[in-house]
């Protein structure tokens, strides 16, 4: 009998990802196929289901065509997914409606709804979480009740997208706690042990049924099903667990399992993640079930930092390096963003491009620059687009100290952008915490992978799991203070922009 595999999904905002996992931890290939988001509007952002089940058959046909990988030898399937992402179904699993995405603020209506019918306070008891438009799935559930009525009776089950994808691969449908402490209709401060908060569901006037089962992130849900997984080598009957949400999964395969291990996770959006096993929460940050038995997670997810770069690049930054090549271009912007000096000449900038999540929790918050002078060049802007995320983080970094009583001096930071160096290093000065960078981009489906190795009964438990993973550290940056004083001026300009500016967002989006 030859090596045995685990098969680790991650499906993203942009992209899907396939991981193959040994089972002694070692990570044997990855393939990933892109997507484009359905946004027809700034206020609708979903995707395609079938978008995305295309481009996890397409990861199998490059796994087994160009890279020689035998599914045969897989012996368990774990789903990551982007949350929230919600997903309306019927009884045979037929998609009606979505994903809709953490991004989309259709439901801004019914978010005020619900604060104002069951108050902030009665809903951060129980769920552990704020309510916001797209960030929590609820607000879409109900807005799919009131806007298309036919299609909220058709619906047989509510669910994320790992929901989804654990039917098209078993036939059965269910959903992990990491996922449901985004719906905002889940008792998050029970833990494992909670359940749907009926109280919720009645004073919102979801029906309870059409949620689904839920599972911790190792169970197995149901047995590989799939036709099309099955003609492309996989085993009939293999375990399929249902896995959890993106930055959890992550956070699994980076090593955080614990009471006080951090990570960040640098991409689309910028995640810190703080693990923790006693309940304590706070409004500031998203807070959930960890993928991990027995630990919650905070999460202090700024929405749109990597996104706001990408966005620099494509609007004033065209020229350089080649176009077809985002890579080489965000390249040659970070050293462009070099020369300029720390503090960009007094710019600030608010990455709040389409909303933000934490700590300010505003659908309506937008991006600014604040600061420009005559003398202001494009490097210094380039600049403050990076240092806006360090101080963002900062704000983060001294939210967690807050909550936790304790503080860090370092943390593991893992994702496609934590290998910026210029990036990571002014990050690491303005926060002033040490960064060690792991030599790996894609950490969500290998945190998959481990999970299916606990359901499938290859380690004992998800802790054990992440002892196995082979993990390499691709840089250390240490935090020099030498510009601690400017970075200080720049931290309290930011900190104070947002509350001087609320109210005139409202004013822009009437």
């Amino acid at each position: 009998m030859g090596e045995r595999y685990l098969l680790g999904i991650d499906v993203g905002t942009s992209s899907l990802k396939v991981a193959v996992v040994c089972e002694n931890g070692e990570v044997l290939n990855i393939s990933s196929c892109s997507y484009v988001p359905v946004t027809p509007s700034l206020e609708r952002v979903e995707m395609n289901s079938e978008d995305v089940w295309n481009a996890f058959l397409k990861c199998l046909r490059t796994l087994v065509d160009d890279e020689n990988v035998s599914l045969e030898q897989v012996e368990g399937i774990g789903i990551s997914c982007l949350c929230p992402g919600l997903i309306a179904m019927d009884k045979e699993g037929k998609t009606l409606a979505g994903p809709i995405l953490y991004s989309d603020r259709r439901s801004v209506q019914e978010a005020q709804w619900m604060r104002d019918i069951l108050g902030e306070k009665a809903i951060f008891e129980i769920t552990a979480n704020r309510v916001m438009a797209g960030a929590v799935s609820s607000t879409s559930m109900l807005w799919i009740k009131k806007n298309q009525p036919e299609l909220y009776e058709k619906t047989w089950k509510f669910g994320h997208i790992n929901t989804w994808m654990v039917y098209r691969l078993t036939g059965r449908f269910g959903i992990d706690y990491s996922n449901a402490s985004y719906t905002g209709l889940f008792e998050t401060v029970k833990g494992e042990g909670g359940d749907w908060s009926p109280f919720l569901c009645e004073k919102t006037g979801l029906d309870m049924d059409k949620l689904p089962t839920l599972y911790s992130s190792s169970s197995v849900v149901g047995a590989l099903e799939a036709p099309e997984v099955i003609a492309a080598g996989g085993k009939r009957g293999i375990p399929v667990v249902m896995g959890g949400g993106d930055t959890a999964c992550a956070a699994l395969a980076a090593g955080v399992t614990k009471e006080g291990e951090v990570c960040e996770s640098v991409g689309t959006t910028d995640v810190l993640t703080i693990c923790v096993e006693e309940p304590r929460f706070d409004t500031r940050f998203l807070n959930r079930c960890h993928v991990v038995d027995g630990t919650w997670i905070y999460q202090g997810a700024m929405s749109h930092t990597g996104a706001s770069y990408q966005w620099f690049q494509k609007q004033f930054c065209r020229e350089l390096g080649i176009r077809e090549n985002e890579k080489d271009a965000l390249l040659l912007m970070n050293q462009e963003a070099k020369t300029a000096a720390p503090g960009c000449g007094g710019v600030v900038f608010l990455p709040y491009m389409m909303g933000e999540r934490s700590p300010v929790w505003d659908p309506y918050a937008r991006g600014v620059f604040f600061g420009m002078t005559l003398l202001t060049q494009r490097r210094d802007l380039n600049r403050a687009v990076l240092e806006g995320c360090g101080y963002g983080l900062r704000q983060l970094c001294e939210a967690a100290k807050e909550v936790t009583g304790r503080d860090f001096s370092s943390f593991v930071s893992i994702g496609g952008g934590a290998k910026s160096q210029v990036w990571a290093q002014i990050k690491a000065d303005i926060t002033g915490k040490d960064i060690r960078i792991l030599d790996f981009n894609d950490m969500a489906p290998v945190g998959a992978a481990l999970l299916a190795g606990v359901g499938a009964g290859f380690y004992l438990n998800c802790k054990e799991a992440a002892k196995k993973m082979k993990r390499k550290v691709y840089e250390e940056i240490h935090s020099d203070r030498s510009y601690a004083a400017v970075y200080q001026k720049g931290y309290e300009i930011y900190k104070g922009l947002y509350p001087r500016v609320r109210d005139l967002y409202e004013i822009y989006r009437a």
